[in-house]
């Protein structure tokens, strides 16, 4: 197993542990309003709320690394 998969796995459940971290001591609820999808706005735990939010931010970051149309890597093979 090389270091920076090994480090990228550690940051990883770092983040983890501050998400679950603020959902046990932040237990009351809240309100969030984001008007392009929810036009009364939620009020949910704010446990829920910070992961739906970290998991939009994960998403999100696993489709832009994974992302690309596959030419580069098509062309550089070609050249060689």
């Amino acid at each position: 197993m090389s270091f920076k998969l090994m480090f990228r796995a550690i940051v990883f459940l770092l983040m983890l542990f501050v998400i679950l971290y603020m959902g046990m001591n932040n237990t009351g609820s809240i309100a969030f309003s984001f008007p392009m999808i929810f036009e009364k706005g939620v009020t949910a735990p704010a446990a829920l709320i910070y992961f739906g939010i970290f998991a939009i931010g994960v998403l999100a970051g696993i489709m832009l690394s994974f992302g690309g149309s596959g030419k580069k890597s098509a062309d550089k093979s070609s050249k060689k």
